[in-house]
C-alpha cells in the first residue's frame, strides 16, 4: 500500500477496506488531467461528502442545542461548515500533504488554497461514507470538529447564554441565577450531564449535555427562550 494512504488512514483513525476510495479523495482535478483521467478526480466525492458532512452537523447541533431555533442552529451550522473551517481541519489531519496535485497546481501553491483543501476534505468524507456508511463517516465528521462546537449558541449581542441569563436576574431581582447537577449517566467518555437552573423568582429549567458546562449553557438557553416567551 501506498505510505501516503497508509499515512492519511493513521491521521483519521479510520480503515478504508476501498483504498482505491481514499485515492479518488485525494485527487485533484489537475492531478487526473494530467494522468488522461478526468473521472478520476475527487469532485464527484466532493458532492457527496458534503451533504454527507451538512446531515451530521445538523444532528449534532440539534442534539447539542436542544433550545435553539432554527435560525441559531443554521448559524452554528454555517460556521462549521465554511471553506476556512474546512481548510483548518483538513491541515490538522496534514491532509494538504497529501494531496494528488497536477505540476502546474502544485506550482501555484495548491496545497495551501483553502478552497481545495477544503474540497478534499469533503471528498474524504464522501469515499468514508461509500465505504464504511453513514455511522463511520459520522464518527470521523464528529471526531474532528469535537474541539470547534461553542458552549452554546451564540445569542444576539454575542453574549453567551450564562452572561445573558445572568445580566437579566440582576437587572430583575439583583440575584444570580443558580446552577445545580441533577445527574451524569453514560460511560466516561461520553457521558451526558442533567443541570437545573433556578432563577431568583423560584422558576426551574433543566437542560442535558455532554459536558457540564455545556449543560449549564443549555439551561440557561431553556430559560432564556422560555422568559421570552412569557415575555411575548
Amino acid at each position: 500500500m501506498d505510505e501516503n494512504f497508509t499515512t492519511v488512514q493513521e491521521d483519521i483513525h479510520y480503515r478504508f477496506g476501498q483504498v482505491k476510495l481514499l485515492e479518488l479523495a485525494l485527487a485533484h482535478s489537475s492531478w487526473a488531467n494530467e494522468q488522461g483521467r478526468p473521472e478520476a478526480s475527487n469532485e464527484r466525492l466532493e458532492f457527496l461528502g458534503d451533504a454527507v458532512l451538512e446531515l451530521c452537523v445538523s444532528e449534532e447541533a440539534y442534539r447539542r442545542f436542544p433550545e435553539s431555533d432554527e435560525g441559531l442552529l443554521t448559524k452554528q451550522r454555517s460556521r462549521l461548515v465554511k471553506t476556512s473551517t474546512l481548510a483548518s481541519v483538513a491541515r490538522t489531519i496534514g491532509l494538504d500533504r497529501h494531496l494528488l496535485l497536477g505540476r502546474g497546481e502544485e506550482a501555484q501553491g495548491g496545497r495551501e488554497r483553502d478552497g481545495l483543501l477544503a474540497d478534499a476534505l469533503e471528498a474524504l468524507f464522501g469515499a468514508v461514507f461509500l465505504d464504511g456508511g453513514f455511522l463511520a463517516a459520522r464518527d470521523l465528521v464528529l471526531g474532528l470538529f469535537e474541539p470547534l462546537w461553542p458552549a452554546s449558541p451564540t445569542l444576539p449581542g454575542g453574549k453567551d447564554c450564562k452572561s445573558k441569563l445572568q445580566e437579566l436576574t440582576q437587572e430583575s431581582h439583583r440575584e444570580r441565577p443558580v446552577y445545580t447537577l441533577v445527574d451524569s449517566s453514560g460511560p466516561e467518555h461520553h457521558k451526558v450531564f442533567e443541570v437545573e437552573v433556578l432563577l431568583p423568582d423560584g422558576q426551574r429549567f433543566r437542560a442535558t449535555g455532554p459536558s457540564l458546562k455545556k449543560a449549564e449553557q443549555a439551561a440557561a438557553q431553556s430559560a432564556m427562550t422560555n422568559l421570552a416567551s412569557q415575555q411575548a
